[in-house]
């Protein structure tokens, strides 16, 4: 399995951005994807997740109401739009995949907030 995240950059605050990821290596039709995210200093953490077939997607306190996961299953594609974007938004962002837990995780792609 291999996950290639991308769409990371350099925003001001209030600024948005969609990152994405191409999954290969497998038919991922029973697997969940996720958003996980690693601030300067700080763990890892849950950012989203949703289903291969897109039902219940789930957000952690910290960006719900301002970010979207989606899949395009034909694309084998998982994305995150980040709205409003706030300095501490600011990490790498991991994309992982995975059945009863995430056991595969792409490189990360780093995302900026200036203030």
């Amino acid at each position: 399995v291999q996950l290639q995240a991308s769409g990371g950059g350099l925003v001001q605050a209030g600024g948005s951005l969609r990152l994405s990821c191409a999954a290969s290596g497998r038919t991922f039709s029973s697997y969940a994807m996720g958003w996980f995210r690693r601030a300067p200093g700080k763990e890892r953490e849950f950012v989203a997740r949703i289903t291969w077939s897109g039902v219940t997607p789930g957000y952690a306190d910290s960006v719900k109401g301002r970010s979207t996961i989606s899949r395009d299953k034909a694309k084998n594609m998982v994305y995150l739009q980040m709205n409003t974007l706030k300095p501490e938004d600011t990490a790498v962002y991991y994309c992982a995949v995975g059945t009863t837990r995430f056991e595969y995780w792409g490189q990360g792609t780093l995302v900026t907030v200036s203030s």
